[in-house]
């Protein structure tokens, strides 16, 4: 498999097809991946603030998981720093009830 953001169409671990939810989750399941979206959801950042927000993730590890997640759409870079995109404010959007579900799952467990 080639570096950089899986695509649709080509094979991922799990899925010799490449059906597009099984990428989606190829990438998902990335470490830190799911939380630089969950932080720039929040707001806007500049590389140094996001990988604060991050618990000081690694440098080479926060600029491999930005250049994917720029590749896949998700993010983008402008001069005040990392946003996330339409798709990536959608992403947002379909996971938000799976957070609403941790809170009670949560609260079910205490």
């Amino acid at each position: 498999m080639a570096k950089g953001a899986p695509k649709p169409g080509t094979p991922v671990p799990g899925s010799t097809s490449g059906r597009p939810i099984m990428v989606a989750l190829s990438l998902f399941s990335r470490r830190w991946t799911l939380r630089v979206i969950w932080e720039l959801h929040q707001q806007p950042a500049g590389f140094r603030d996001l990988q604060r927000r991050c618990d000081q993730m690694s440098s080479s590890v926060l600029s491999t998981r930005l250049a994917e997640l720029s590749e896949a759409g998700l993010v983008v870079v402008e001069e005040n720093g990392y946003h996330l995109t339409k798709l990536g404010h959608d992403l947002v959007k379909a996971i938000s009830p799976l957070e609403a579900w941790s809170v009670r799952w949560a609260k079910s467990l205490t």
